[in-house]
């Protein structure tokens, strides 16, 4: 007998939404030779082709630090670095070329992959390399000729979208072409940035040891703007660790935010399925580097009434809200102040002004079940009393069965039926028994 796995339903549904917002979105992802090197690779590929099912257009830079690293020291050579660039001369510009050459091969092989009862089954991957990338020499500095080693001084942009718009992977390797026929070992974090920026992508994406940027206490932080990851670079820098894939990944992020960029996401490469869990979930199991929040908190429109209803009717069955029917909120959905997370509302709250007496009802305060344990209900009064202020209001109230403590901590009072105002004692239902609670907001 076959059991109905509720968890994969539920989670299936709530990944609906990024599905339709991903599709025929552009990615550029960068593969670390760290990443490359861990045990759970196979899988990082596995979720990459899946991202290729879902109609995303990829673009994938590899790295190869370790693995050069390696390749070097088996040759008998010492890998040479100037302000955390390689210095690139002729004999290891071979080691590298043949590193980096057989590491493309590695990838294109695996991204070929179509084993029966394994996840790349029927992938049917389309993986395009070439030479979309131009480079020139990094030169001379401080007396320090950088030699084989080079910069991005053009993306052929308008080839790489040729390819994605006809499903191709792009997958580019850090060795860069140019117009004199040279090649020169390019920077993976520079090249990624640059291909980010210049195609428009929708999301830069890295890997790193950790799950995402960690706080001073080891926590993984979920968003930071570009000054927060600017911070936590140089708290990076600090502590001497200016070579990690943390600190590589956010030089890239924050230029390539700035650079328009909306998103870029850094996620583990060691925990499984780290890069769908970031992608196709709310809060994601990474950190992301955004130029504008994810989460906001804003006033209802009448395409949000759906989303209204589905956060509210849970509450209403309970008891907990008044019921309201669909056309009681669209009629009344320019009193509601919202949280949006990434399209899903996860907050809500309705202002109903009392002009004559300089009051308000703050009603229909709801919080997704998996966001209660944190600020957005704060988030939602400080909205709501803001917008009350502004209205003339002398003064805040509630209705609330099962809040009582929450909005005592917040400086409102209980208060008897006769201190509202008379259109509201009118509407009271004394079978509901709900308290009253009072904040004075001058």
């Amino acid at each position: 007998m076959r059991d109905n796995d509720a968890a994969l339903v539920k989670a299936f549904r709530q990944s609906s939404p990024y599905v339709n917002l991903h599709r025929g979105s552009t990615f550029v992802v960068m593969l670390g030779g760290e990443a490359i090197a861990q045990e759970n690779f196979p899988n990082i590929i596995s979720d990459i082709a899946l991202l290729t099912s879902l109609g995303i257009r990829l673009v994938i830079v590899f790295g190869a630090r370790p693995q050069i690293d390696n390749g070097l020291a088996e040759a008998g050579l010492e890998g040479v670095f100037h302000k955390q660039t390689r210095v690139t001369d002729e004999a290891s510009f071979r080691i590298i070329k043949d590193v980096c050459g057989g590491l493309q091969m590695d990838i294109m092989a695996r991204l070929s992959m179509g084993l029966v009862n394994t996840p790349m089954q029927n992938a049917r991957i389309n993986v395009v390399t070439g030479n979309f990338v131009i480079a020139q020499p990094l030169g001379v500095d401080d007396g320090v000729d950088y030699l084989h080693s080079g910069r991005v001084r053009r993306i052929h942009t308008d080839t790489i979208h040729h390819q994605l718009s006809h499903g191709g992977t792009v997958l580019i390797s850090p060795i860069g072409f140019s117009v004199t026929g040279e090649s020169f070992n390019l920077s993976s974090e520079e090249l990624a940035k640059r291909l980010a920026i210049e195609l428009k992508a929708d999301k830069l994406i890295g890997f790193c040891s950790q799950r995402g940027v960690l706080d001073e206490s080891g926590v993984a932080m979920p968003e930071l703007f570009p000054e927060q990851a600017e911070a936590a670079l140089q708290r990076l820098l600090n502590e001497g660790d200016e070579m990690s894939g943390t600190a590589r990944y956010l030089r890239a992020a924050i230029a390539s935010c700035r650079g328009g960029v909306p998103r870029s996401h850094l996620v583990s490469y060691r925990e499984d399925g780290a890069l769908i869990q970031e992608l196709f979930t709310r809060d994601g199991l990474g950190t992301q580097i955004v130029s504008q929040s994810a989460e906001q908190a804003r006033q209802a429109r009448i395409d949000d009434i759906g989303g209204i209803l589905d956060l509210i009717r849970p509450l209403e069955e309970d008891g907990i809200l008044v019921r309201r029917s669909r056309e009681q909120l669209e009629m009344e959905v320019d009193q509601f102040t919202i949280i949006e997370k990434d399209g899903a509302i996860i907050g809500c709250a309705a202002l109903y002004p009392f002009p004559e007496e300089s009051m308000a009802e703050m009603a229909c305060v709801a919080i997704h079940p998996d966001y209660r344990r944190s600020s957005r209900g704060d988030m939602l009064l400080h909205k709501v009393e803001e917008q009350a202020k502004k209205r003339g209001m002398n003064a805040l109230f509630i209705l609330t069965t099962r809040s009582i403590h929450w909005f005592r901590e917040r400086g409102f009072d209980p208060v008897d039926v006769s201190a509202l105002p008379m259109g509201k004692q009118q509407l009271y239902n004394y079978q509901r028994r709900s308290k009253i609670m009072l904040k004075n907001l001058i």
